[in-house]
């Protein structure tokens, strides 16, 4: 019994000795990879932090987080970010990597591509910026650098944050946000780490050379398997808009309304659809929803009163007016799509616009 118990007690202190020894070897080595690792990024790191920019504007209720990420692609202030509900606001504020706080407005916009640019307001001619002539495309098995304000953890001079992560695959998006589909359809790329969190949206995606592999798209889910998806829109493509869009020649968008004459006699209203929106009193009053009629495609989705219409057809409408230009180049039997606030909620409703009675 006694030599028993001798040979476990032997067994185990082999054991223990064994452990010992083998994490004094493995830990300071794996910590010396991570050291050499971290070393050899910083510059890469540095490099981009400065060309990040924090984004502060509409939102804070319920999950519509009031802040996203951005980059500055140009010297003179022009970035680029996420086409979101986060720019539903007249003046967008911005907080540079120093800690800058500034102000900039919207010289452009893609809902179909989910992008959007901005102008810092004021005269630049020297921020550190992204050159969109040095991206690159990212393979299976690349690993990467994600840059973002996620969970809004910057909000004065301190550093965005960065993530490592690897190129799972790259694939055709099929997504939603909410119950909704996106607008956004085209490859992607999926990231196997979490950079697809609140705020992330507009962050960018860089390979361990510094170049820009693509911009961190918004918090969605697959639409099949309800998981979440961590994915990031392909930069070259966004490289090309945002360059055309800069020089004041982007023609990407699919028939954009606002640009083709309307007859007046023809124009839809709210009204031809089944809802009246509040008086227009003051300039930019918001689109709110005064009274819905029965029997009508408006009543029978669900519009309510005190709704608050943010888009029709992925059309940003801020205001009244806005309403009525996007509203002015329908015609019958045209689809409408309109995202609204109820509340709490952001609702999606479909319908057509009817024939009107003359």
């Amino acid at each position: 019994m006694k030599q028993q118990f001798r040979f476990h007690l032997l067994m185990t202190l082999t054991l223990a000795l064994t452990l010992i020894l083998t994490l004094g070897v493995i830990l300071p080595f794996t910590a010396s990879q991570s050291a050499r690792a971290e070393n050899r990024l910083s510059p890469v790191i540095n490099k981009i932090l400065p060309c990040m920019v924090k984004i502060f504007g509409a939102g804070g209720i319920s999950s519509l987080e009031s802040y996203g990420t951005g980059f500055l692609i140009s010297s003179d202030g022009h970035f680029v970010t996420v086409w979101s509900h986060v720019l539903d606001t007249d003046r967008v504020r911005v907080v540079l990597a120093d800690g800058q706080r500034l102000t900039a407005q919207i010289v452009d916009f893609d809902p179909h591509r989910d992008l959007a640019l901005l102008k810092l307001d004021g005269d630049f001619n020297d921020l550190p910026h992204i050159n969109l002539e040095e991206i690159t495309t990212a393979n299976v098995g690349t690993r990467v650098l994600a840059f973002s304000n996620m969970f809004k953890v910057a909000t004065g001079n301190e550093p965005v944050s960065v993530m490592h992560g690897v190129i799972a695959s790259r694939t055709e998006l099929e997504a939603r946000r909410g119950s909704y589909e996106v607008p956004f359809a085209g490859p992607v790329y999926i990231v196997d780490a979490p950079t697809n969190n609140s705020g992330a949206a507009g962050g960018v995606l860089t390979d361990y050379q510094g170049q820009v592999i693509a911009m961190i798209g918004k918090e969605l889910r697959n639409s099949e398997t309800n998981t979440w998806v961590h994915y990031a829109m392909p930069i070259e493509g966004i490289a090309k808009a945002a360059t055309a869009m800069k020089a004041g020649n982007y023609d990407g968008r699919e028939g954009d309304p606002l640009n083709e004459p309307v007859d007046p006699k023809s124009r839809i209203k709210t009204r031809d659809l089944g809802f009246i929106l509040v008086p227009d009193v003051v300039a930019r009053t918001p689109a709110y929803v005064d009274r819905v009629l029965s029997e009508t495609p408006a009543a029978e989705v669900g519009i309510q009163p005190d709704d608050l219409i943010l888009f029709i057809n992925d059309q940003i409408v801020p205001s009244i007016e806005d309403v009525m230009q996007v509203m002015a180049r329908l015609e019958e039997f045209d689809d409408v799509k309109i995202i609204l606030r109820r509340g709490d909620q952001i609702l999606t409703l479909e319908f057509s616009v009817p024939v009107r009675e003359d």
